[in-house]
């Protein structure tokens, strides 16, 4: 990617710290007019105190360079605290703004990518562009100041010596330029594989108890020591490039210096140069080469810093499957009312189709339950409802509008949900239940927590509603974790409810101590149950039959006993006798 379009990709990011970045610069010029005012003082040194020994003027040398040292070092120290500022500022506005960006991709997105891999774009990369764009420019900036401070001196002191000094500055360039191109390549297959180390450690790290489960620790140590080694060979392959770049630099500046140094000796045997001209010269051109060997790396540095951009960028460019449109309608409270009108859909990247022409209706108020086997279909449904994605062909329908046509932030409002994996976040108990309507009451989230059957075991645990739960709600157990999911979800007090296989993963006894709290949730609610177990779905209103991602009976479970052979079977497998006369 050019650098041009990184910095036009980048730049506006820096509007918070500009007017700061001025004043920055200014400071960086400051620095090499003081560093040459300190080395003319060192020819006057030779030239007026020791050479013609008048000890008499050191004294008011002496105190200039004081001077020169306390100024250098206050300018030295607004440089370091206002380009931190700037520096951080950016990274800030810019992490933030790709965090956004994230959460607002859909989920599908998430179901293709390693977790890992968009950690590490958050975080390394992100500092990597801040190198390139503000670090790197005040660098540039930084080293162009020396170069014209030190060649004007330069110039004064000797023009006919700079020029011959000048004969090796654009090897400087050509070489600069050969191995950036190397730089980039390498530096990209080193943050590729960051990234691959970064999800690797993350899988393995948020599935702990299964590895140690199933003793796959070793398996895991070596998958993480492949993509370890990985990043190894990458970051030696960059290194490498780099060190040989140093050296090949040493050799082009030693072959200036003892050119000037050569020609100086000669110029000064014949009485046409001061010893101390000669000195500051020298130790000025020492100075002139060290901006250009910097700027040669910076030159790398902003190869690599491009590979960086990249991945970024192309976080950036990803857009949501699911977008809203400008004529997006609101939607306040909703009765409740849910259609389905033959809703067909296909995963990204799949040619099966997860729904055929799937059709049905719930009214406000009504409990409609999805069954039938693992792969039937019947998440997809709370996913199309809840429009992580959107239908292939069919509408979806609340209260009679297209859910295509309202606001997402809307009609999100209008749903709470119990997915199928309880998701509990590291946070205190008082967080977890009020993540469904953050400005809820202390009073609302005890009443929420006791119509979940939750407050009782709260008030156990060490410190109450203030407990730390751990990742993931570790330190609760299966039960304990869906009745602060019920209890957010109460809280959340939605007209629409989702219960994806509430009672998976519980033993009887949780399982039957959270149905009361679940019917209380329920109660006013149109709610729809999605589950392959029958006896926790019995008594709803309706109950539809999904196989193979088709709708094939609709009824109560009386009638599906009586109507359906399919439902039968899965009645019979739940160990319920078929009915009789079916």
């Amino acid at each position: 990617m050019p650098l041009r379009e990184v910095f036009r990709r980048f730049w506006p990011y820096t509007r918070g710290g500009r007017r700061w970045l001025a004043l920055l610069l200014v400071f960086v010029v400051l620095g090499p007019l003081l560093d040459a005012a300190a080395v003319w003082l060192f020819k006057i040194v030779i030239d007026e105190v020791l050479v013609p020994r008048r000890p008499a003027l050191f004294l008011p040398i002496a105190l200039a360079y004081v001077g020169l040292t306390v100024l250098a070092g206050t300018v030295s120290f607004v440089d370091a605290m206002l380009s931190t500022w700037v520096s951080e500022r950016f990274l800030v506005d810019l992490r933030s703004d790709l965090f956004r960006h994230v959460q607002g991709l859909s989920l599908g997105f998430f179901e293709r990518r390693r977790l890992g891999d968009v950690l590490a774009r958050l975080t390394g990369d992100v500092d990597a562009v801040e190198t390139f764009l503000l670090s790197g420019i005040v660098a540039a900036v930084s080293h162009a100041a020396e170069l014209g401070i030190f060649l004007a001196v330069l110039f004064y002191l000797r023009w006919d010596l700079t020029l011959v000094a000048l004969v090796v500055a654009p090897l400087f360039w050509i070489t600069a330029r050969h191995f950036s191109r190397l730089v980039k390549a390498a530096s990209r297959e080193r943050r590729r594989r960051s990234g691959s180390l970064s999800a690797v450690t993350e899988e393995a790290l948020g599935n702990i108890a299964l590895v140690q489960a199933y003793n796959r620790q070793g398996w895991e140590q070596e998958r993480f020591r492949s993509e370890n080694l990985g990043r190894y060979r990458a970051a030696m392959a960059a290194t490498r490039i780099r060190a040989l770049f140093g050296p090949i630099v040493d050799v082009l500046e030693l072959a200036g210096v003892l050119i000037v140094m050569g020609l100086g000796a000669w110029e000064l045997a014949h009485g046409r140069l001061t010893l101390g001209g000669l000195m500051v010269f020298i130790a000025l051109l020492s100075r002139l080469y060290s901006p250009i060997r910097g700027a040669s790396r910076l030159s790398n540095t902003f190869s690599s810093a491009s590979a960086a951009a990249e991945r970024i960028i192309e976080l950036l460019d990803q857009q949501p499957q699911v977008a809203e449109t400008a004529s997006c309608g609101r939607l306040r409270r909703a009765r409740g009312s849910i259609a389905f009108d033959r809703v067909c859909f296909r995963y990204p990247g799949t040619d099966h189709r997860a729904l055929h022409a799937v059709s049905f209706r719930v009214e406000p108020g009504e409990t409609l339950a999805l069954v039938g086997t693992s792969g039937a279909g019947k998440s997809t449904v709370a996913k199309l409802l809840l429009r992580f994605y959107d239908p292939e062909s069919g509408v979806i329908r609340i209260d009679g509008r297209d859910l295509r046509e309202l606001r997402l932030g809307d009609l999100r409002d209008n749903i709470a949900v119990l997915l199928q994996e309880t998701l509990v976040s590291h946070s205190t108990v008082r967080e977890n239940i009020a993540y469904g309507r953050p400005d809820a009451t202390e009073a609302e989230i005890v009443a929420a927590a006791r119509a979940a059957d939750a407050h009782e075991f709260i008030r156990r645990l060490p410190d109450g509603y203030d407990t730390v739960v751990g990742q993931r709600g570790r330190l609760l157990s299966g039960g304990q974790r869906q009745r602060l999911a019920i209890a957010r979800a109460m809280i959340r007090d939605a007209p629409v409810l989702i219960l994806d296989e509430p009672t998976t993963g519980l033993d009887a006894e949780s399982g039957a101590r959270i149905l009361e709290p679940l019917r209380l949730l329920m109660t006013g609610r149109t709610t729809i149950i999605i589950s392959h177990n029958l006896p926790t779905v019995r008594a709803a209103d309706r109950i539809v039959l999904l196989q193979d991602g088709r709708a094939t009976a609709c009824g109560t479970h009386d009638q599906l006993l009586a109507q359906s052979d399919g439902y039968a079977r899965l009645n019979q497998l739940h160990g319920a006798p078929r009915r009789a006369g079916a």
